[in-house]
C-alpha cells in the first residue's frame, strides 16, 4: 500500500515518510505475477504429503490434499531503490521524512517460493522497474491526479 501512499503524495507536493531511512528491504511483487501464482495454484490440485508425520509437522504440508504457498518476486529490493523508481516514472522528486525503523516492523522481507515454483513452474518475471512504471501509467488514467 506504501506505493499508493508515496504516489499521491509525491504528485500532491506532500512529503512521504520513510522508515528505517529507507533502508530495509521488501519483496516487491508486481500484481500480474501475484495472479498468475494464484492461478497456477488453483489449476495444480495438491495431494496429500505421504511423508507427514504428526510428531513433526511440517506446517506447509498435511495428509489433507491442501497446499500453502507463498507467492513473490523472491527479490529484495532496498526501499530507497523502490522510491527511486517511483520518481522516475513519476518524473518527480519525493519529499522524504526518514524516520527510524517502526516497532514491531522488520527490517526485510522475501518470499521463498521454491515450494510454487516446484509444483507448477512459477517465478514472477516483472521487474521493479516496469511494474511501477506500469502501476504509475494505471494510477494516473485511473485517478487523474492534480499535481501540486
Amino acid at each position: 500500500m506504501a506505493l499508493f501512499k508515496f504516489t499521491a503524495n509525491i504528485l500532491a507536493g506532500k512529503p512521504i515518510d520513510v522508515f528505517n531511512y529507507g533502508k530495509h528491504k521488501r519483496d516487491f511483487t508486481y500484481a500480474a505475477d501475484i495472479a498468475a501464482g494464484v492461478i497456477g495454484a488453483v489449476d495444480h490440485v495438491a495431494g496429500p504429503d505421504a511423508a507427514w508425520n504428526s510428531e513433526a509437522p511440517n506446517p506447509g504440508t498435511s495428509r489433507a490434499p491442501y497446499r500453502l504457498y507463498n507467492i513473490g518476486n523472491q527479490r529484495s529490493v532496498e526501499l530507497l531503490r523502490c522510491i527511486e523508481v517511483l520518481e522516475q516514472s513519476l518524473g518527480r522528486r519525493a519529499q522524504m521524512n526518514l524516520l527510524p525503523l517502526q516497532r514491531g516492523d522488520v527490517p526485510d522481507t522475501l518470499a521463498d517460493v521454491d515450494s510454487l515454483t516446484r509444483d507448477i513452474g512459477y517465478r514472477a518475471i516483472t521487474p521493479i522497474e516496469e511494474g511501477v512504471k506500469r502501476f504509475v501509467e494505471w494510477y494516473r488514467s485511473y485517478y487523474r491526479p492534480q499535481t501540486a
